[in-house]
Parts: structure tokens; sequence; C-alpha cells
């Protein structure tokens, strides 16, 4: 049976890959920091999991230990992640150090064990969850947007090489914009602030990136607001760009 090895896989769009995946054959083991959240769903759909924390150190051995272990490895999802708002100058520094961890030193290291398994066999893929945030730059989410652009081009870079090797493996950058999930909640956003047509439900936000991956795509937008918005922000004059982001409401909260 091929195994999906999901992190944030709690809530949200990580529960959804978790689900969605296990309905279609993969045995799923799921990594979170919410253990009781985890064992539940973790019977529900017949997986395994680890409660550990991505951003800490011995957490983050821990996966690694287990992604090398894990029998008939297929895909890697990471999608551990969380945001915050605020001037960065302001913000609780230990915080947005956990951050920086959490979605590049995890995602590179998580990432670095899939491929070297993945590579040697000659199949499998890894979808990193980024963000539409990394199309964008925004005051009062700084550290977010900069690391879900390198998420984003990180895996460009590894698609470009597994192209040239000719290998088979896949990756992809999945790049969401509002999510119906807690990730807003846990942010404190009001969801009535933000138009109601630019959220989406977590499955479909998974079904996109499934199908995406399904046709070799390394970058997926779900929503066509949201590929028209990307489509735009990387075409225009860098101060264009500077002029439209300056003028984006960010107290409001950012895309996932």
């Amino acid at each position: 049976m091929k195994t999906a090895v999901v992190t944030g896989a709690s809530s949200g769009i990580g529960e959804a890959f978790a689900r969605t995946l296990a309905a279609r054959g993969y045995k799923v083991v799921l990594i979170a920091r919410r253990a009781e959240r985890l064992q539940a769903l973790a019977q529900e759909l017949g997986g395994d999991y680890l409660a550990v924390d991505l951003a800490d150190s011995a957490g983050l051995e821990a996966a690694c230990s287990l992604l090398e272990s894990v029998e008939e490895l297929s895909l890697l999802v990471n999608n551990a992640g969380f945001g915050t708002k605020g001037y960065f100058h302001e913000s609780n520094l230990a915080r947005q150090e956990e951050m920086h961890r959490l979605h590049v030193m995890a995602t590179l290291r998580l990432t670095h064990v899939a491929l070297r398994r993945l590579t040697a066999e000659g199949q499998g893929s890894i979808i990193n969850v980024a963000s539409v945030a990394a199309f964008a730059r925004s005051a009062y989410n700084i550290s977010y947007c900069a690391t879900k652009s390198w998420m984003t081009v990180f895996t460009e870079g590894l698609h470009l090489e597994l192209r040239e090797m000719r290998s088979a493996v896949r990756v992809q950058a999945l790049c969401p914009g509002f999510t119906y999930s807690e990730f807003h909640d846990v942010l404190g956003v009001d969801r009535a602030t933000i138009a109601k047509g630019l959220w989406m439900k977590a499955e479909e936000i998974v079904e996109a990136s499934l199908r995406g991956l399904e046709k070799g795509r390394w970058l997926v937008i779900p929503g066509w607001k949201y590929r028209l918005f990307c489509a735009v922000m990387t075409k225009l004059p860098v101060a264009a760009r500077i002029f439209v982001e300056a003028r984006n409401p960010q107290r409001k909260g950012r895309a996932r």
C-alpha cells in the first residue's frame, strides 16, 4: 500500500489532504502537534500519527526518522504552518524565528529525506503548501510572505533539477488563497472583512492540488481569481507592484 505523510494534519488543508488520500487508498501518516486530534483522525482513517512540533529540533528529528522508516513512501505533503499579524519590529522575535524554522527548515529537512528515497526508487511526489502570499509582499505579515516565497522558489528549483535528471518524481508548490480553516481563526481574522467570493473550502484546494499533480504541474494556484491576481502581480514593474501592495488592507489579515 502506498504511504502518504502529511504534516499539519490535525485540521484545515492538512486534514483534508489526509481524508482525501485515505479515500484514494493511501496509508496516511499524520504529523502535527495536537496528539488527541491526530490519534482520533488516524484511528478513523486507519493510519499512523506522530505528535511533534516541527519547529522544535527534537520534533523535526523524530519526523525525519519516521520519514526514513515508513514503508512504500509515495507522497510527502509539507503543510504545517501558521501566520502572525503586526509590524515586524513590534512582533515577538521568538515567534518569528519559529515560523522560519517551521516553513523553511522543516520543509528543507523533510524534503531532503523524502527526495533521497523517492529519487532512488524513481517514483513519488512532494507537495509544499505555500500561499498566494508568495507572489505579493505585505506590511504586518513580513515573515509569512517571505517564507512562503521561499517555499515556492525552492519547489521550482527542485522541479528544474528533477526534470534535468529525467526523474519521474514530481514536486509541487500549492499556493491557496483564503481558505475556510482554523488558520484565520487562530490569526484573529474576522472573516466578514474578507469578500465572500475569495474564500475556498479546504477540500477544493486539495482536489486542485491532486489534479495538478497528476498533470505534472509544479505550481498550482486554486481558483481563477487567485490565478489572475498572481499573473498580474508577477508581470507588474516593481514600482507598480509596490503601489498595489501598499494599498492592500493588511490589518484584515492575509491569505493562507
